[in-house]
């Protein structure tokens, strides 16, 4: 704890920021019944009151409290995306070590199948398998996870390619140690640095994708709050010339340039470059 501590102390601005909106986005998803002054779904006032007016952020287009739907959403939407990322990563580094250390056929079996599904746009992809399968939960998870781990898995083929033709990774072999011991004590811990750093690209897209699946209406389904599904819900506001539907809007773009500022700090780190 005191390295990590250190380490951010370090630190440049750009990646403090980062942590520090991280930081801000858990605290409000963890403690979100705490923080929130109402319930998710209750009404507690007018269509679209203003800022201020006995509301801090104002009102949605049915008059559920603004500022207590966007910390609902932070912990509905970021929970889901981080789900989904964890699920991905795992199917991804899975399939992609697997790939690497065993090669021949299964190498070529799983790479020709991962080239089929990317050949096809994945948000028309998943349009198409959540019209057919539904919009819950578990399966808006699956459905995302199982398509963005053919992401995660080129990376880590790639990745672990360069690992597997190590003498180390020889030595094991010889050792007669089983597939699980060297992609999980060989290949992973050399592989770990641009994966980590691809786990918090992968979150931006999935926190992204999942909001933009929600604005068109096959994402998290209402009365539960989301960011993307309140854009929608409020874009007629802006006709008045009302901001409510441009606050989830940038509710999401924070916590992806906060993401992307640590992303961005690390890849330099594990990469050697100095700050200028």
């Amino acid at each position: 704890m005191k390295t990590i501590f250190k380490t951010l102390l370090l630190a440049p601005v750009s990646a403090k920021l980062g942590v520090l909106i991280i930081i801000i986005y858990m605290i409000a998803a963890i403690f979100a019944p705490v923080i929130a002054p109402y319930s998710e779904t209750e009404v507690v006032g007018d269509v679209w009151e203003e800022m201020g007016s006995g509301f801090l952020l104002g009102t949605d287009q049915i008059g559920r409290d603004l500022f207590t739907r966007l910390i609902y959403g932070a912990r509905n939407t970021i929970s889901i995306a981080f789900v989904t990322t964890m699920l991905s990563f795992f199917i991804g580094i899975t399939g992609g070590f697997l790939a690497a250390v065993v090669g021949g056929w299964i190498d070529q079996g799983i790479s020709r199948v991962i080239d089929i599904i990317m050949s096809i746009p994945i948000l028309i992809f998943a349009l198409m398998i959540l019209s057919v399968l539904g919009t819950s939960t578990p399966i808006l998870i699956i459905v995302i996870a199982v398509l963005d781990s053919t992401r995660v898995f080129r990376l880590s083929r790639a990745v672990a390619m360069d690992v597997v033709v190590m003498d180390y990774v020889e030595v094991a072999r010889l050792r007669g140690e089983n597939l699980w011991y060297l992609m999980r004590h060989e290949v992973l811990p050399n592989t770990l640095a641009p994966l980590v750093a691809e786990f918090g690209l992968r979150f931006c897209f999935v926190f992204l994708f999942i909001s933009s699946l929600s604005f068109l209406g096959l994402g998290i389904q209402p009365p539960t709050a989301d960011w993307g599904s309140m854009v929608r819900e409020n874009a007629g506001a802006i006709t008045f010339g009302i901001l409510t539907p441009l606050l989830p809007a940038v509710a999401i773009a924070v916590l992806t340039i906060g993401v992307n500022l640590v992303v961005d700090w690390f890849l330099h780190k594990t990469a050697g470059i100095k700050e200028s």
